[in-house]
């Protein structure tokens, strides 16, 4: 045995908590004597819950479990509320800070980040777009420690790219159709949460500065990454302050061509900036504030040389940019919370206001008359109450109530720098009110089932369409009000008391509208009153289990999903339509880990998603007449594999691979070309490698490398879009060396 430095100790039903020193010693801050019951937590282990008596002057000593997955990683996302993952009836994964750090060193892309370390998402799109990078099959809804990210009225799949995981504690990815946050989440959730103070002394800092570059075709590739972070304890107060800033040299693909720079992520500046402040009032109020800033901007020397779809790649040549740097000027995310413990039948209050603005900006086009450079804004504010009751029937029956209300406003637009307006404001308008009961039954029958109102009102004001390069558009369109309601419901039951085989079953619901601008800004109908827009409600069915022996964890799961109201968008003469054919995805995903000796961990997984259309609208999937969903929903099957080795405890190593499947459903049309999404994938595998190297107790060396084989490879966007300037290769080998020291 060896002590856990930096466990996590909090008492339950409190704001009161401390980390373990370097020796894994702790004590408890309590003034009354008495019994308490404490949960201690530690990246890595089981979590341990146990009581204490102060009375009791003996020492306690605490043994904590060695854990193989995330199977025992805690989630708030799931159900707005701590709960143990392999106890909830849902798909959830857990990301934690250990897994993101590892996945950081090897690329600081988030994108790329939740491809390699999530079964259920897509490959990444080597872009700053993650257009296709769906969540088995379905679009997700993005946030930062809940603040809605994504755009839904004009997706301009920015949303995931949104912060630097330097900031993230641990991302929560909920799977599968949900209510809990409203609209968007017809696929699931991916939730950052940001970090907070982990230091039981006043100051502590943290540095890391890292090289970037390649080692082959090197020239003009090199960047680099430095961040800084403080954090501290200052008696009733904690707070957390991080600044990073990268640059990135030339992306170039595994024969040192230059890939295109449109929508590119080299010769590209990040910045992010982040705070958050806690004051503990007592040991049952909390007030918290957190802001994070995330900005970017490319300054390229190349522009896009465009190539043949199936015969040549797009890359990218020197030249000149016309128009104004590409990227995301801002993301402002900021929340204040109160947080209050054992109200009136020892309710727990979570109460938030919360604000995000968006500002994006897209490369320059020849698309619209005379060329242009669309952007998207959006500003958010938000307001939310939860409640958590718990109640006691029985010995045996016992549980709690999640309910409360959302409230939030969003505005979003999308004009031309030059000030033509192609998406005018879109102002939303949503109110939900929601519930959700909670039952344990015998100790291991675990019930949930919730529900949530959601009325949204759109509010989009008289425009004239843009015209196009090819003479489409310029059409003037009468504003007016478009008006939703969605009722949506879950449950779910899991059985966990054995841990060979822990079943679940579940039945939610997603709502979700389409992309409301792409559908007004090309409509033919010239009065908003009379576009056939329709809401979407996905309902979501899975049958899953998680098992776990001496030294493997086990967890997979089978789901269909369906709606039958169609949430895609087609292409019908240069014109965006809302394609209303009932639509199903189906499939299924497993993992695997073991740990078969102490300083060894070995994994796999395999994720397969497919997704049909059904046009003749008869609830029958199985017709000749109905159509396979395109690349933009469905994603190839997508296998990983690790080994991660610590030969000594002071040297970690770790190895990744990576495969995309093939997917070929399609059939030319008859000018001898795919339509877009239609594409042919071939698929590849990549090989990965991350490392690290503990000097001494407070540094770090770090060497992380993509791309390991220096593979020569399309992405799937690049062979399923079909598109001459998306034909883009993935890059080449890649790699990231840094230096990180505590201070």
């Amino acid at each position: 045995m060896k002590p856990v430095p930096g466990a996590s100790i909090t008492i339950k039903d409190s704001f009161l908590g401390m980390l373990s020193d370097a020796s894994g010693n702790f004590a408890l801050p309590v003034k009354k004597a008495g019994a308490y019951t404490v949960i201690i937590r530690s990246v890595g282990y089981e979590p341990v819950e146990q009581v204490v008596n102060t009375n009791d002057n003996t020492d306690l000593q605490v043994i904590l479990k060695t854990a193989i997955s995330s199977l025992e990683e805690v989630t708030v996302t799931a159900g707005r509320k701590p709960e143990i993952v392999n106890r909830t009836p849902a798909s959830v994964q857990v990301i934690n800070a250990a897994e993101i750090k590892t996945q950081a060193f090897i690329s600081s892309d988030i994108s790329h980040i939740l491809a390699q370390a999530a079964p259920a998402m897509a490959f990444g799109t080597n872009t700053t777009s993650n257009t296709g990078q769906t969540l088995r099959g379905r679009s997700t809804l993005v946030l930062i420690d809940g603040i809605p990210q994504s755009t839904p009225l004009r997706a301009g799949g920015r949303d995931i790219h949104t912060i630097d995981p330097a900031v993230i504690e641990r991302v929560e990815i909920v799977k599968g159709a949900t209510a809990m946050y409203g609209n968007g989440a017809d696929g699931g959730i991916i939730n950052y949460i940001t970090k907070k103070s982990t230091g039981v002394k006043p100051f502590n800092a943290e540095s890391y500065v890292g090289l970037t570059g390649m080692p082959v075709h090197g020239n003009k590739t090199m960047g680099g990454r430095f961040t800084q972070q403080f954090n501290g304890t200052i008696k009733k107060l904690d707070y957390i302050f991080s600044g990073s800033y990268e640059k990135t040299g030339v992306h170039k693909d595994a024969e040192g061509t230059p890939l295109s720079p449109v929508y590119g992520l080299g010769e590209s500046s990040i910045y992010n900036l982040f705070s958050k402040i806690g004051y503990n009032i007592n040991d049952k109020q909390r007030l918290e504030a957190m802001y994070n800033y995330f900005g970017s901007a490319q300054s390229s020397d190349y522009i896009e040389k465009t190539g043949l779809y199936g015969v040549m790649p797009t890359t990218g040549i020197k030249g000149e940019h016309p128009g104004e740097k590409e990227g995301t000027r801002y993301n402002h995310n900021a929340y204040i919370k109160y947080l209050v413990k054992d109200l009136p039948l020892h309710t727990n209050l979570d109460a938030s206001a919360y604000l995000q603005q968006f500002y994006t900006i897209y490369g320059f086009t020849s698309y619209f008359e005379n060329g242009g450079q669309s952007t998207i804004k959006s500003a958010k504010r938000g307001l939310r109450l939860n409640f958590n009751t718990p109640y006691k029937i029985k010995e045996w029956w016992n549980g709690d109530f999640v309910y409360g209300v959302d409230l939030l406003q969003d505005i979003t637009s999308q004009f031309l720098t030059d000030g033509r307006i192609w998406v005018p404001e879109l102002k939303l308008n949503n109110s939900a009110p929601y519930l959700q009961a909670n039952a344990t039954f015998f100790t291991n029958w675990i019930f949930k089932a919730g529900y949530r109102y959601d009325h949204i009102n759109i509010n989009i004001p008289s425009f004239t369409q843009v015209k196009a390069s090819n003479g489409v558009g310029g059409t003037f369109v009468n504003g007016g009000n478009l008006s939703f309601n969605a009722s949506t419901f879950n449950t779910g039951l899991r059985y966990a008391q054995f841990p060979a085989f822990q079943p679940f079953i579940s039945y939610t619901q997603g709502f979700s509208i389409i992309d409301v601008g792409r559908y007004v800004r090309s409509a033919k109908e010239d009065d908003i009153e009379r576009m056939q827009i329709q809401p979407v409600k996905v309902n979501n069915y899975e049958a899953g289990f998680n098992s776990r022996f001496s030294i493997i964890d086990i967890a997979a799961a089978y789901f269909i999903s369906t709606n039958k109201v169609g949430a895609s968008l087609i292409e019908e003469n240069g014109l965006y339509v809302q394609q209303k054919a009932p639509e199903k995805t189906y499939g299924f995903e497993v993992s695997i880990d073991a740990k078969p000796i102490h300083n060894l961990n070995l994994g796999a997984s395999y994720m397969y998603a497919e997704g049909k259309a059904d046009i003749n609208k008869n609830n029958s999937f199985d017709d000749a007449e109905d159509i396979y969903l395109n690349g933009t929903k469905i994603s190839p099957p997508k296998t990983t594999a690790y080994v991660r080795y610590k030969p000594t405890d002071d040297v970690s190593l770790y190895i990744q691979w990576l495969h995309f499947g093939d997917r070929n459903r399609f059939q030319k049309r008859g000018n001898g070309t795919y339509a877009f999404g239609e594409g042919v994938v071939d698929g590849k595998g990549v090989i990965n490698f991350s490392g690290s190297w503990k000097l001494n107790k407070n540094i770090n060396v770090n060497l992380g490398i993509e791309n390991l084989l220096n593979s020569n490879y399309f992405t799937p966007i690049a062979q399923w879009s079909a598109q001459n300037s998306d034909y883009i290769k993935a890059r080449g080998i890649n790699f990231q060396l840094g230096l990180g020291i505590k201070w």
